[in-house]
């Protein structure tokens, strides 16, 4: 059980932040002081759920010396005995260590890795998945960039999952994507392995990463894609290179001004993820111990198609589900994924 004055300090802490929103906190602080109280919020419910429930039983307790009340007393003793267990777990799991990040939408990027056209469509296939599963959670969309092959796979992706806790659902899937099956353009029958990178970057707005000017080169230039309706035959798109780093990113939608802006929020989510690899680099012992290192160059997960079997490496887990994963049912191994990932936290917490 976590330390009372702990508990005590938290609730303290929620009330002075709770004042300050109401009476009116400095503007340039607001910000802060809001994403503390709801980070915060949560773990004070959690941590008045358990005190009732502890008062609770304590009335029923004090009422067992009443013979006439004992049965009655005894039952709400033996449920509150199964409610309490379960309540300080979700407190444990309320005051775990959180990503920043886990509130914001994602900045979604897919490439072909080795393998060449089969890689490519393979990479078209995860790009549906993620587009299908977004769906069925209810998220937004934004295809940002979109290069395709010939034969309608990708050379390079880039989409925004709007939504709440997005980045959260989806920040597991950034790495080395590998599957094994037998190619459109195979005509021998043999099975071939390629692969597809994954990376997931949290949103970044302008208070995370503020841009200069002066360090972008803003160029326009015509759309251009797999060939007949995909080719657009004005001058809309839009590509911003980042003097100081050398990133460049491309944004390829209809309207010229749209790209700008869609273009300047994946350049922030990528140096704001340059910078979140920098101070992950100095927990990279903690990081070790979670699912995973994020390292994109680490290969994750295994499509077996002849099987229909997934397999993500990181937590041994295999499913025979390979036809549902594919059309977006991706809910079983994200859940895996989050409970490994907070069964971790949890004993490091109470080690």
């Amino acid at each position: 059980m976590v330390a009372t004055e702990t508990l005590e300090q938290i609730t303290r802490r929620f009330g002075y932040l709770e004042a300050l929103l109401t009476e009116g906190a400095d503007p340039g602080q607001l910000a802060a002081i809001a994403r503390e109280y709801d980070q915060l919020k949560p773990v004070v419910a959690a941590i008045a759920d358990l005190r009732t429930s502890l008062a609770q039983r304590a009335e029923a307790e004090a009422l067992r010396t009443d013979p006439e009340m004992r049965a009655l007393a005894d039952e709400e003793m033996a449920r509150l005995d199964t409610v309490i267990p379960v309540l300080e777990h979700q407190l444990r799991l309320a005051l775990l260590p959180r990503d920043l990040a886990d509130s914001r939408s994602a900045i979604l990027e897919i490439r072909p890795g080795t393998g060449g056209e089969e890689a490519a469509l393979f990479a078209a296939d995860l790009l549906r998945m993620y587009q299908r599963y977004a769906e069925a959670q209810g998220w937004s969309c934004d295809l940002i960039s979109l290069s395709e092959t010939e034969l309608g796979g990708v050379r390079e992706a880039v989409m925004r999952v709007g939504g709440d806790g997005v980045f959260a659902r989806l920040k597991f899937e950034s790495g080395v994507h590998r599957v094994q099956r037998v190619p459109v353009t195979e005509s021998g029958g043999r099975i071939h392995t390629s692969a597809a990178t994954v990376a997931v970057l949290p949103e970044a707005g302008e208070v995370d990463f503020a841009l200069n000017e002066a360090d972008l080169r803003i160029d326009t230039m015509r759309a251009s894609g797999a060939g007949g309706q995909h080719v657009n035959t004005t001058d809309s798109a839009v590509r911003i290179t980042h003097l100081p780093s050398g990133i460049v990113v491309t944004s390829s939608e209809k309207s010229q001004h749209q790209n700008r802006r869609l273009a300047l929020e994946v350049l922030r989510a990528r140096l704001f993820d340059l910078e979140r690899q920098k101070l992950d680099q100095a927990r990279a012992a903690d990081r070790r111990a979670q699912v995973g290192t994020g390292d994109r160059s680490e290969r994750i997960r295994t499509y077996n198609f002849p099987q229909g079997r997934m397999t993500d490496h990181r937590i041994n887990l295999t499913l025979y589900a390979l036809p549902q994963i594919m059309a977006g049912d991706l809910e079983p191994v994200i859940e895996a994924l989050s409970a490994h990932d907070q069964a971790v936290k949890l004993a490091e917490l109470e080690a």
